[in-house]
């Protein structure tokens, strides 16, 4: 009966596992993770290799996965700054008067479009 579980649950297992989207790899490691207003989820990831900065953000509204970001500190504040087509998205790592706190910003044709506080997980 115990093989017959084993032989069961592997199949299971394995299917699982490839249906599950990844959210990272052994080839980057998160820097900054934070849940924002309006149910957006980013993290910020940069590859071990080479540095690139990875942005992936979940939401109702669907996710997004960008490369080729950029990180520069601003007033004290480190931010990171990701494009897509006409579009860019800033992640404020923190503010002058709250570091586990921060701020989405969505910009098109530098215009900006949307500004969510944020919280870091």
């Amino acid at each position: 009966m115990k093989t017959f579980a084993f032989l069961l649950a592997l199949p299971i297992s394995i299917l699982a596992n490839f249906s599950l989207r990844a959210s990272a790899d052994s080839t980057a490691g998160i820097i900054l993770s934070t849940k924002c207003q309006g149910g957006y989820n980013i993290n910020i990831w940069q590859n071990y290799t080479n540095g690139e900065l990875l942005y992936r953000a979940t939401s109702a509204n669907g996710n997004l996965s960008l490369g080729k970001g950029t990180s520069q500190a601003t007033e004290g504040v480190r931010v990171y700054k990701f494009r897509n087509g006409i579009y860019e998205y800033w992640v404020w790592d923190g503010t002058l008067d709250n570091p586990q706190s921060g701020t989405l910003e969505v910009y098109k044709n530098n215009r900006i479009l949307m500004k969510q506080a944020c919280r870091k997980s």
